[in-house]
């Protein structure tokens, strides 16, 4: 089994965060009062400018507990915490509202933490259909020597013609509608990739508070120590899995995927909104059951509907595996942090993938 094609894109770098944080400091000391106020978009960013910030930050999460971030929408006292804020932190493209009040309120004084990340692209159809092709050409390697190689050209010569395969698509009657495909934003789990976003910020804040600068350098090193060891921990706890594939009710895990060697197929796209077609179902639902996949994958601020119902189709269990977009009320009363939901998420893994 292979993993699904992701296009990276080049960050912009970490200089970019340094850069903004010195514009946003103008001629006033935003530090001056003792703490810097930084508002973020929702918890991942919430959490990580709060383990490198330490005292020095008082920290406003745009998003409430329990909330999906997709859907936030903005009220006038969000606009006015921006407007007022001496930094802000985001992902652009996340969530549209804030980016067209951070562009507004507080374009030279914000970090969108994906300039500090490599990124890629994700089309959750293009990876079922790859899934797909795969298979066809395992099992053309049944055929002879010869054959194979016949057939591998024909496929490629097919490739570099999209039209015609659309055509060919549409006289079966199994025309996709058209996918929706772009960056995806899920960059935060990925722990090494989580860890560059604490190095940006850490070099932001120190952009306005130089003061405090090497307090922010020692947090983002800590910081990424501690992403570095989780990594190592999901390294090394997925080393004796049985299978790569993981079915997912939205695409949020490609990062994740990418970086210890899974297959990522979702059911749903980039937003837990999008909804599949019911080719896409089906396509993935013969999936399941050519790959012995045992669990479908769905999440906590979601509605677990689809994945409910490609599960009974199946014969599979279904589990929870958190993006992480939020805690509810319940987790952070409990004490959880992204800490204790990835260890959850880890020991999910291992049960669904063979490895506990």
């Amino acid at each position: 089994m292979r993993r699904s094609r992701l296009m990276l894109v080049p960050a912009a770098g970490l200089a970019a965060a340094a850069a903004l944080a010195a514009c946003g400091s103008g001629s006033d000391d935003p530090a001056a009062d003792g703490e810097i106020n930084v508002v973020t978009a929702f918890y991942p960013l919430t959490y990580a400018t709060e383990q490198v910030g330490g005292d020095h930050v008082a920290v406003t999460n745009l998003t409430p507990a329990g909330q999906e971030p997709h859907d936030l929408e903005l009220a006038p006292s969000d606009i006015a915490a921006i407007e007022e804020a001496d930094y802000v932190v985001y992902l652009k493209g996340f969530i549209p509202e804030l980016d067209a009040a951070v562009e507004e309120y507080a374009p030279d004084k914000s970090l969108d933490v994906l300039t500090a990340v490599d990124t890629s692209e994700y089309d959750y159809q293009q990876a079922i259909e790859e899934e797909a092709h795969a298979e066809d050409e395992h099992a053309e390697g049944e055929h002879s020597e010869d054959e194979h190689a016949d057939e591998h050209a024909e496929a490629t010569a097919a490739s570099e013609e999209p039209s015609a395969e659309e055509e060919h698509s549409e006289e079966e009657g199994h025309d996709h509608e058209e996918a929706p495909e772009g960056v995806d934003p899920h960059v935060w789990l990925d722990p090494i990739r989580y860890g560059q976003i604490g190095t940006a910020i850490g070099e932001a804040l120190a952009g306005i508070d130089d003061a405090n600068k090497a307090d922010y350098t020692a947090g983002a090193e800590a910081f990424n120590a501690d992403m570095t060891s989780l990594d190592a921990e999901f390294t090394d706890a997925l080393a004796s899995r049985t299978s790569d594939a993981i079915v997912t009710s939205h695409a949020a895990f490609g990062y994740l995927a990418d970086r210890y060697g899974l297959t990522q197929i979702a059911i749903s796209g980039l937003s837990p909104d999008q909804e599949p077609d019911s080719q896409h179902m089906a396509e993935v639902a013969a999936y399941v059951e050519a790959n012995g996949i045992t669990t479908i994958f769905f999440e906590t601020l979601v509605s677990p509907d689809i994945a409910d119902t490609l599960a009974a189709e199946t014969g599979a269990e279904t589990a929870v595996l958190n993006p992480l977009e939020g805690l509810t009320q319940e987790q952070i009363d409990a004490g959880a942090d992204y800490f204790t939901v990835m260890r959850e998420n880890l020991a999910t893994l291992q049960a669904a993938l063979g490895a506990a």
